[in-house]
C-alpha cells in the first residue's frame, strides 16, 4: 500500500474583520440624550440634535479615527423627532389656549 499525502487546506485566510476604530467619547452620551428626550423631556431633543449633529461631523472628518457613527446618528434623528415634537405640542397649545381664551371671553 502506498501512503496518500495528508489533503492540503490552502493558504491561510485573513481575518474575517478589520478591528474597529474606538467609538467616539460623546457617541453615546448622543444616543442616551436622544432616546431620553423622547421618552422623558422633550426639552432635550435640541440638545441631542445639536451635540449629535457636532459628534456625527467630527467623526466623519477623524479619517477613520473614530468610529460610534451610527449611535451618534440614531441619537441626532431622535433628537430631531423630539424637537419637531416639541415645536408641535406648543404649537397645539397655544391655538388650545387662544382658542378657549376667545370662547371664555366671547360668552361673558
Amino acid at each position: 500500500m502506498s501512503q496518500q499525502p495528508p489533503p492540503s487546506y490552502g493558504p491561510p485566510g485573513y481575518p474575517a474583520y478589520a478591528p474597529q476604530p474606538p467609538k467616539h467619547p460623546q457617541a453615546v452620551t448622543v444616543l442616551v440624550l436622544g432616546i431620553l428626550s423622547l421618552v422623558v423631556c422633550g426639552l432635550i431633543g435640541p440638545f441631542a440634535w445639536g451635540m449629535g449633529s457636532r459628534v456625527v461631523r467630527e467623526i466623519q472628518t477623524s479619517g477613520g479615527r473614530w468610529g460610534g457613527d451610527s449611535e451618534a446618528t440614531v441619537g441626532r434623528i431622535l433628537g430631531i423627532v423630539a424637537t419637531a415634537l416639541l415645536v408641535l405640542s406648543v404649537v397645539l397649545m397655544f391655538v388650545f389656549f387662544s382658542f378657549t381664551n376667545v370662547l371664555f371671553f366671547s360668552t361673558h
